[in-house]
């Protein structure tokens, strides 16, 4: 099916060498997945406006928007919608103040058992891989971020 319209997605990579990486858990349509912070481009937004935005809202954490890492570059259809094409974008990101939010280590550590639920944990670099993420593209940035540690 040809899609009707296309989303434009964009994403944070937030690294800290003790850490590790920062993910986003999140439950919706009755789905949990694990993803990079970030989100949708509104109209008449530019993308590093559009992830600042995003990150103050989910996170209530300034950042600085540093280096582009990655643009989908091959036709990928939403995990959501049927009808629409993703492309989505992804930056490196550093943090200019601390989370509004708590962060955590397990996995979905939701604060409430909404139908929509949204959490935010640090994966250890020893145990961050491509399969920690859920979405196609995230798979592709996360073997990038390791590559690039690698210094490949």
């Amino acid at each position: 099916m040809k899609p009707e319209a296309f989303t434009i997605r964009v994403y944070g990579v937030l690294t800290d060498e003790v850490k590790g990486v920062l993910v986003s858990d999140e439950q919706e349509q009755g789905r949990r997945f694990t993803k990079f912070p970030g989100g949708g481009l509104e109209l008449g937004e530019g993308t590093k406006d559009c992830l600042r935005r995003e990150w103050r809202e989910e996170l209530g954490q300034e950042i600085s928007v540093t280096d582009h890492l990655y643009t989908t570059d091959f036709f990928q259809p939403s995990a959501f919608h049927a009808d629409r094409q993703v492309i989505s974008i992804y930056y490196f990101v550093q943090a200019l103040s601390d989370a509004a939010v708590k962060t955590s280590i397990a996995p979905f550590d939701f604060s409430s058992s909404n139908e929509v639920s949204q959490s935010f944990r640090w994966i250890e670099w020893n145990r961050f891989t491509e399969d920690a993420l859920t979405l196609p593209i995230d798979k592709i940035v996360a073997t990038m971020i390791l590559e690039k540690r690698r210094g490949r």
